[in-house]
């Protein structure tokens, strides 16, 4: 009510003062006055208000500043990110500078220099002192901030240090995944038609290959079974988007069996020159749906999407990254405040640092965003260990048989994708 209150008055004063400006309007007409002439009286008014008014203007700019302070970036909590706020300072105060400087001769001029019937202005149309001078200036000025943005840039952007801890960040509408190195201390390679409920990233492993090339081969022959069972009864275009999937699903079979090769290739390989294969490393890796850092260590995020173009934005570490399909895009930071401080600097019990996704992907891309703990290295270790492996499930169950099973039909599979007539691969 009482804000309905104050809604009306304020209507009622903006009606009174609009009353008043048209009562004087007549007034000046009845007395003669043309609206296009203006008196001395009112040019000196005019010129003592804009000496008046930067008062009331400055001082509302610095109330609004030092009011809604807390309401401007938060505190950074990654090394780089204050890095970037001192730049940020450093732009401000130039910024700053130049907008009191430049509105308080702005002001002044008008003032002193207001219209008088007997004075007329100087004619003083050019001058190459100053026009020199207020190029070369805003120039130098200009190429300071740039060549000290490089340079902060330079440091934000630089390769990590080799053997920096490595985490992945993997985007999907609309959730993020994490995935962290098991004991072996490295990140698995990846597939994306590896991808199942059980495998949300694709991780290879000869497990994964093989249980993905059953899935494939029973949806196969599902398929194969509805189309020789309902041939006659099918519509043609139906017909035809069954013999697509099909031999869809054996293209799929067949580059999933060249992975299969590839990966037993490349392990051999590396195992007679006493080194390990990336394909070995994948079975211990750690996913879940939470993000853990530990403070005060540079981690390397790699970045990745299954579908469509995110954006990882941690805005208190100040760090953002694209998640592009079909590539792994790295940054790396160090935070430097945990979750538990940042609580009490921010007086917030409930504050957490969020993980957003900073690109429009969709109707539900606001609620794309994950937790992120930072905590001490040894909580952070902690919280690993009492983590599961990728395939620590599957362990128990030797993957030497369905492995076995897709070799014996190899050929196979390749002579019937020969034997269909399918189009181009895109």
């Amino acid at each position: 009510m009482t804000t309905l209150l104050i809604l009306a008055v304020l209507v009622l004063g903006l009606m009174a003062v609009l009353r008043l400006s048209r009562v004087y309007e007549l007034t000046a007409t009845l007395r003669g006055k043309r609206e296009e002439m203006i008196s001395d009286r009112d040019n000196r008014m005019n010129a003592r208000l804009m000496w008046l008014f930067p008062f009331f203007y400055f001082g509302f700019f610095i109330w609004l500043t030092l009011h809604y302070k807390d309401k401007l970036l938060p505190v950074a909590a990654s090394e780089h990110g204050e890095w970037l706020d001192r730049m940020y300072d450093i732009n401000w105060a130039i910024l700053l500078a130049a907008f009191f400087l430049t509105n308080t001769l702005l002001f002044y001029f008008s003032g002193k220099y207001y219209f008088r019937k007997d004075r007329w202005a100087y004619y003083y149309p050019h001058n190459n002192k100053w026009e020199l001078a207020w190029t070369i200036v805003p120039s130098v000025v200009l190429i300071g901030i740039i060549i000290y943005g490089l340079t902060v840039w330079n440091r934000i952007t630089t390769a990590a240090v080799p053997g920096t801890p490595e985490v992945e960040l993997y985007g999907k509408q609309f959730d993020w995944t994490a995935r962290y190195p098991g004991k072996d201390g490295r990140l698995g390679a990846t597939d994306f038609r590896l991808i199942n409920d059980n495998n949300p990233l694709g991780i290879v492993t000869p497990a994964s290959i093989a249980t993905r090339l059953e899935e494939l081969k029973a949806e196969e022959e599902a398929g194969g079974k509805q189309l020789a069972e309902e041939h006659d009864y099918l519509p043609p275009d139906r017909k035809h988007e069954l013999e697509e999937h099909i031999a869809h699903i054996r293209r799929v079979r067949s580059r999933i069996l060249n992975l299969r090769t590839l990966m037993e290739q490349d392990i051999a390989a590396k195992k007679a020159a006493g080194q390990e294969s990336q394909y070995s490393f994948g079975a211990d890796d750690i996913v879940v749906k939470e993000f853990h850092l530990p403070v005060g260590q540079d981690v390397e995020l790699l970045i990745r999407s299954r579908d469509i173009i995110h954006s990882a934005y941690l805005p208190h570490m100040r760090a953002q990254m694209n998640a592009v399909p079909g590539m792994t895009t790295r940054m790396h930071l160090k935070p430097t405040i945990t979750t538990d401080s940042m609580r009490l600097v921010t007086k917030n019990p409930a504050f957490d640092f969020i993980l957003l996704c900073n690109k429009i992907c969709g109707a539900s891309h606001y609620n794309m965003q994950m937790a992120l703990v930072v905590e001490p290295e040894g909580a952070y270790r902690a919280w690993l260990a009492q983590q599961k492996g990728f395939q620590t499930a599957e362990a128990a169950t030797p993957a030497a048989a369905p492995s076995d099973s897709t070799k014996t039909t190899a050929s196979a599979d390749t002579n019937a994708t020969a034997a269909v007539n399918e189009p181009k691969t895109h």
